[in-house]
């Protein structure tokens, strides 16, 4: 049985679905209710509470690990697994936790990752780039002004499909070829603000006028929703990111055996968010 934490998310979502559709035995966790699909078994609990997590962990033999901000927290819920049962954890770190240990937004990521390879369990660890979803942001001023903003206009990442993430979680969870490895998981090729605006007109079938922001527009706006660590971390990214941020890693095609899914196929996916 495979417990997925944080299923409620844009990467618990298509994880749990791509094992269900596997016919894996599958414990979707969530902080609030959720529909699941069918044959899914849904615990309500919170990971910043360890112990809430205990009637899902009972007889589990794999966990999808959503990171807490507490290393304390995080070897709690460690030892519950291993309590439970579990004998494989694949976790969901971030590309950060490489190429920036020491930035406070991404230095608890990398002490979290340390502590799953002290767990004595098998491991894997995945490191996103940049998710495709964050233009979820665009949304609201998208369907109402066909605008969207952003900093850093024309500089480019390989932000990666979070089905995909989830694609690759799933492999990582059933097969014990993927245990020690931890994967950088990247979109087929960099994209700018500007260009992903652009593709979701394309899916739109209208344009969507671009505007740039400032990085201090942008921060303000950011500091509403996000820890200021995190705000000065994704922003020291977006606006001046390392040669190996901006370069397309080959885990995602070498764990499902194609090519990463590209941010215009996301858009057409998910349009319906913008119209």
């Amino acid at each position: 049985m495979i417990v997925v934490t944080g299923a409620t998310g844009n990467v618990g979502r298509p994880l749990v679905r791509a094992l269900a559709e596997a016919g894996e035995e599958v414990t979707a966790v969530s902080r609030r209710p959720v529909d699941v699909p069918e044959g899914v078994r849904h615990v309500q609990a919170d990971v910043a509470e360890p112990e809430t997590l205990k009637p899902a962990l009972e007889g589990a033999d794999a966990l999808f690990w959503m990171v807490v901000d507490n290393r304390d927290l995080n070897g709690r819920l460690l030892d519950l697994a291993k309590a439970g049962g579990v004998r494989r954890v694949v976790l969901l770190s971030s590309q950060g936790a490489r190429t920036r240990p020491e930035n406070p937004s991404h230095a608890p990521l990398r002490a979290m990752e340390d502590v799953v390879r002290e767990s004595g369990l098998p491991w894997t660890i995945l490191r996103p780039g940049g998710f495709a979803s964050n233009a979820y942001a665009w949304a609201e001023p998208i369907r109402t002004r066909r605008v969207a903003a952003a900093p850093f206009a024309d500089v480019a990442l390989p932000f990666i499909d979070p089905s995909d993430i989830g694609e690759v979680a799933a492999r990582a969870l059933t097969d014990a070829a993927h245990e020690g490895h931890a994967y950088v998981l990247t979109g087929p090729e960099p994209s700018t603000p500007r260009q992903r605006a652009a593709a979701i007109g394309d899916a739109l079938g209208e344009p969507v006028r671009f505007v740039e922001q400032t990085r201090e527009e942008a921060r303000a706006q950011m500091l509403t929703f996000m820890p200021e660590p995190v705000v000065d971390g994704t922003l020291d990214i977006l606006g001046e990111p390392l040669p190996e941020e901006q370069q397309v890693s080959p885990d995602v095609e070498r764990v499902l055996g194609r090519a990463p899914r590209t941010f215009a196929e996301w858009a057409v996916r998910n349009v319906a968010a913008f119209r």
